[in-house]
């Protein structure tokens, strides 16, 4: 028995060691990031590298945001990202709710075509896209830039999930009885039960709006539509980069992600255990 629990310990041990390792792994560039961020250029270009500046400094922001707009790129993709949460969570709450607790026919097909989509890559349609936003005129527009991100299959699957698993029908049919709309219903009864799962989608939600690249580079022409994302493309020039202005642009970018993350982060992994467990 004693040697029973010893394996079982080292094993734990491995476990937590290879995890640890992992985790390492996936943080350290970003720690690499933020503190080059506060590096002198002199402190970037020596070799070896050294991992902590020895003097630290914010020139490289100051001069983020007087090189490149930095401060309407920080407001692009605020805008960008809260209209597409705003556009995901509502879209994704009412659609859910339809799929998982109203009868009418096409149902499951329908259900099926919007799973589909989650799987097609957005490049394998972002040119037929463009074109018919050509036609409507909507290039190096807000909207143009938004519209793919109004919606989110996923978030979709997600509500619908958890709908069905977590929200009796008899409640809605109590409303019902007292003579509530549907509407009533969604807003006063399926929503505020719905906190976890629609704090998970927001987050998917948003942090897809904010790191958004391909499309922005596409359908912007004009720099002041730019993204914090593209707008980072202002430190890349043909054969060089300003690595300091570049990881602080970074910084700036990645930063409102990660304040998202971890204040909604319980609530994510909330909603994961309850919909990943029941189907």
């Amino acid at each position: 028995m004693a040697k029973q629990r010893t394996l079982a310990g080292i094993g734990i041990l491995a476990c937590h060691a290879i995890l640890m390792l992992g985790a390492l792994v996936m943080v350290m560039p970003m720690a690499w990031m933020f503190v080059t961020a506060f590096k002198s250029a002199a402190e970037i270009a020596i070799w070896p590298p050294v991992f902590f500046p020895r003097e630290w400094t914010v020139v490289n922001f100051f001069g983020a945001f007087e090189t490149a707009p930095f401060h309407r790129f920080f407001i692009n993709s605020a805008v960008i990202a809260l209209v597409s949460t705003a556009s995901v969570m509502l879209t994704s709450l009412i659609a859910g709710t339809v799929f998982a607790k109203y009868q009418f026919p096409g149902r499951g097909l329908l259900f099926g075509l919007v799973l589909a989509t989650a799987i097609v890559p957005f490049e394998a349609y972002m040119i037929p896209l463009y074109i018919q936003l050509v036609g409507i005129d909507w290039i190096n527009t807000y909207q143009g830039i938004i519209l793919p991100y109004l919606f989110m299959a996923f978030g979709i699957f997600l509500m619908r999930q958890h709908v069905c698993s977590s929200i009796p029908t008899e409640l809605m049919e109590a409303g019902r009885v007292d003579g509530a709309g549907e509407w009533w219903i969604l807003a006063r009864v399926i929503a505020p039960l719905s906190g976890n799962a629609l704090a998970a989608v927001g987050i998917f939600a948003f942090i897809q709006g904010w790191g958004i690249f391909i499309w922005p580079l596409l359908i912007a022409n004009d720099q002041l539509l730019f993204n914090m994302e593209l707008g980072l493309t202002a430190f890349q020039f043909a054969f060089s980069a300003d690595i300091g202005k570049l990881m602080a642009g970074s910084v700036v970018s990645v930063v409102p992600m990660l304040i998202v993350f971890l204040l909604l982060r319980r609530r994510i992994i909330e909603n994961m255990a309850l919909t990943g467990i029941k189907g």
